[in-house]
């Protein structure tokens, strides 16, 4: 049998290979499936496996591919997919090439701002800590808007209307379309670096993705960075963006923005026809009280009387001296009654009288301490002498001068007759010197 029927392995993966992708129904597959595995490799490249209740596919979406999308695939997404079927070679191995993919049942859009909007509020960017409070009369105002669109005739015609004396400069961008988000950021960049009071960004209503720029992450943290106070106006009042969230206030219009963005002019000129009202009012009630104070002091005794007044002054100036004399007299005794007696006191704690003390104190314990020295060694001398009497009553020599001897047989003590017998030497040893003698009889004392 010939060995041409075989094929290898790498062939007929190849023939398999060739023929998905040639089978023009599997170039353009449309699904509906469940990501599982997912994992967005460095490179850009998205793999993922979709499945459903009976089967399961690898697949790819290539970075050529996912760069355009508008949300991030997560696990348990069901999305809709359009993609054609593949085989790689090294594991034999059929999967899924995807090229376009979209949440099921929400829109990619839609996905992707509440994806964007939880991601910034888990990081702070919407917290009421980094709202910063509006200027009350701003003076320069910056409007970062398209300048062709009906939003900046509404906020320049409000903002003339209201409080013509500001300055508006007008920064334009543009609000739609892939250079909208870069033109944004851009204008943010530059007004952070002028002096502008407050900022207005926004534009008028359109779709969700005629309004997209404005839920970019990229000027949603360039409106963050921002340290001058910002209003976003987008849209209608049923619009709301990542802008609206992140900035300092939110403004259902852009004629809104700029009705909070200045006062009004009717406004402050009535309240400074009150305060000016006010203003007379006061003026008129100090003048009255004033025009009081002065008719009385007219009328009173030293106006009348200036010269009794003055005498009468003149005494009181005379006892007031008195008193101050007789003060200062009583003053100055009690310092100097008080100066006598802390110096006697401090010269009771002077440092010289304390070593003076201190010195009697050290005589007088090293007396105590000499005399006591003194008796403690009279005491051990006599308690010496006595113990020396005590040792010399049981001093065996003291003994053996009264007559006394001591034997020794090779060293041994003797106590008894016992010890010795008849022809054994003996050493006697007397007060004076020692006798060797040899045992010639050995008596036991029968009255014992």
């Amino acid at each position: 049998m010939s060995d041409d029927r075989y094929l290898s392995v790498t062939a007929l993966t190849r023939y398999m290979k060739r023929k998905l992708e040639t089978d023009k129904h599997l170039k353009d597959i449309w699904l509906r499936a469940e990501i599982s595995n997912f994992k967005h490799h460095s490179r850009g490249h998205m793999y993922m496996t979709l499945k459903d209740d009976g089967a399961r596919i690898q697949s790819v979406m290539f970075a050529g591919q996912n760069k355009g999308l508008k949300f991030t695939p997560e696990n348990g997404m069901t999305v809709l997919i359009r993609a054609e079927i593949g085989l790689y070679e090294p594991q034999g191995q059929y999967q899924l090439y995807i090229q376009h993919m979209e949440p099921d049942g929400v829109g990619a859009l839609y996905q992707a701002y509440e994806q964007l909007k939880e991601k910034l509020d888990k990081e702070g960017l919407f917290s009421a800590v980094h709202k910063k409070l509006l200027p009350a009369y701003p003076e320069h105002i910056g409007v970062i808007t398209s300048p062709t669109g009906a939003a900046v005739r509404d906020i320049l015609t409000t903002i003339r209307r209201r409080y013509p004396i500001v300055k508006v400069t007008v920064l334009p961008v543009a609000v739609q379309g892939e250079r909208s988000a870069p033109s944004l950021v851009q204008a943010l960049s530059y007004a952070e670096n002028h002096n502008f009071d407050v900022l207005i960004i926004g534009r008028g209503g359109g779709s969700i993705e005629e309004l997209w720029s404005f839920n970019e992450e990229s000027v949603a943290r360039a409106i963050h960075k921002v340290s001058t106070p910002i209003i976003s106006a987008v849209g209608h009042e049923t619009d709301f963006t990542i802008s609206d969230f992140v900035a300092d206030v939110r403004a259902a219009t852009p004629t809104g923005a700029a009705e909070m963005a200045v006062p009004a002019r009717e406004e402050l000129l009535h309240r400074l026809t009150q305060l000016a009202n006010r203003m007379q009012y006061v003026v008129r009630q100090s003048y009255r009280q004033e025009a009081n104070r002065l008719a009385k002091l007219k009328a009173s005794y030293a106006f009348r009387y200036p010269e009794q007044m003055l005498r009468q002054k003149e005494i009181e100036l005379d006892k007031l001296s008195d008193r101050l004399s007789r003060s200062g007299l009583a003053a100055v005794s009690a310092g100097k009654q008080r100066f006598t007696t802390l110096a006697n006191r401090l010269s009771l704690v002077h440092p010289g009288r304390q070593a003076e003390r201190y010195k009697q104190q050290l005589d007088s314990l090293e007396h105590r301490l000499h005399q006591a020295m003194e008796k403690q060694h009279q005491q051990e001398q006599q308690k010496f002498v006595h113990q020396l009497n005590k040792l010399s009553l049981l001093n065996p020599l003291e003994t053996m001068k009264r007559g006394y001897s001591i034997s020794y047989k090779q060293d041994t003590l003797l106590k008894s007759v016992e010890q010795v017998t008849t022809g054994d030497d003996v050493q006697i040893h007397l007060a004076d010197g020692t006798i060797d003698c040899i045992v010639k009889d050995v008596k036991e004392d029968t009255n014992g």
